[in-house]
């Protein structure tokens, strides 16, 4: 058998397009990177926003890892459902989604759960609540460093938010969360300097913590672009997402990271509108369209413009189009991953240029996959 580049496939004749292709060896190596940049595994809480799917969770599992991360509540049951031993829902619950949450900690009891606050507001809710259910529920302090999006910011006022919450009987205060998802400087000296600066007043409100008779807290860090950073504190837990699949925005903005694109977009060429102008089955429904163009790395076609993008279509112009013909497959890397595996409900695996199973992104939806209507102890 001819011997192909790593993403094509023997046969994609019988692929439908688009469809979204993942490589496990691709996939296996950016687990070991992982494992091996943090060197304890007890030290990483990846988060599965980036592939929602149960059979990456248990690749990760049998590499040693136990802790995790989400940010919805379908993916904190289908966590519940791999028998993860502890998970977070990045995401602060409120109104009905913390009765919910509630429920989900009912039904998975082997899982260790716990969540986000950045309020008093909602911290007396979730306590209320739990009161009510019978149950007492691990929290830790959502910290703004920059990002501006949740979290309150280290100081006084974290502080005595902190110690709000750990007077609150029902709530179970473990420690302090921060996501630094606005920092994303290519030079590695660069986002160093940026990751420590901002993590300091992190690490000045844990030591005001501990110094004023309380527990050190836990301390969850960061995300993909600073796990390289993030991950030699040795007191701190890492959560990276995005390096379970990668893309194309953190390849070209990272490329001193070892780790490897594992997911590929199957795309045909199916118009041709104008001379010098082609179309792609690749619209918005298909892959991320948030990001300005190139939506993606078209691989044998990386000089080819992206020109506009609508439903369910791309139009490129290619520098060279020779060779282009209609019909044609077209593969390519999303430029952000996470938003584009949510399109799909299920991922094409590809071992050796062959498909051999199907991966369904079991958490793509937000509704749970089973109602749970059962409340506190009455759930018998």
């Amino acid at each position: 058998m001819t011997s192909l580049p790593w993403y094509q496939l023997h046969e994609p004749e019988n692929c439908y397009s688009p469809s979204l292709l993942v490589y496990p060896d691709r996939i296996a190596h950016n687990i070991r990177m992982m494992c091996e940049m943090v060197g304890d595994t007890s030290r990483l809480r990846p988060h599965i926003k980036t592939h929602k799917t149960a059979e990456i969770i248990r690749m990760q599992q049998e590499a040693g890892i136990e802790k995790f991360k989400c940010a919805t509540l379908a993916e904190a049951e289908l966590l519940g459902r791999c028998k993860a031993k502890d998970v977070l829902l990045a995401m602060q619950p409120v109104g009905p989604n913390i009765n919910r949450y509630l429920e989900l900690c009912w039904r998975y009891p082997g899982t260790t759960f716990s969540t986000l606050l950045d309020n008093k507001q909602t911290a007396i809710a979730l306590a209320k609540a739990a009161a009510a259910d019978e149950h007492t529920v691990n929290v830790y302090l959502d910290l703004n460093v920059g990002m501006n999006r949740t979290g309150i910011e280290p100081g006084e006022k974290a502080e005595e938010l902190y110690r709000f919450i750990q007077k609150q009987e029902e709530l179970n205060i473990l420690g302090l969360h921060v996501y630094d998802g606005h920092l994303r400087f290519s030079d590695p000296k660069r986002q160093e300097e940026a990751c420590n600066q901002a993590f300091e007043k992190v690490s000045d409100l844990g030591k005001a913590l501990v110094k004023s008779g309380m527990d050190r807290p836990i301390i969850i860090a960061g995300g993909s672009p600073t796990f390289p950073v993030h991950c030699k504190r040795k007191e701190v837990q890492c959560s990276p997402g995005t390096t379970l699949l990668w893309d194309e925005r953190y390849a070209s903005s990272f490329p001193e990271l070892n780790f490897l694109p594992a997911a590929v977009l199957l795309t045909r060429v199916i118009s041709k509108p104008s001379e010098g102008l082609y179309c792609l089955d690749l619209g918005h429904k298909s892959i991320a369209p948030e990001m300005p163009f190139p939506r993606a790395k078209l691989l044998g076609q990386e000089d080819a413009e992206q020109l506009s993008q609508s439903e369910e279509h791309l139009v490129i112009k290619p520098k060279t189009s020779k060779g282009m013909a209609i019909g044609d497959v077209i593969y390519a890397i999303p430029m952000h991953i996470c938003p584009t595996v949510a399109k799909y409900p299920k991922l094409k695996v590809v071992e050796q240029g062959e498909i051999i199973a199907e991966w369904r992104v079991a958490a793509r939806d937000h509704e749970w996959q089973e109602k749970i209507r059962f409340k506190g102890r009455h759930r018998s």
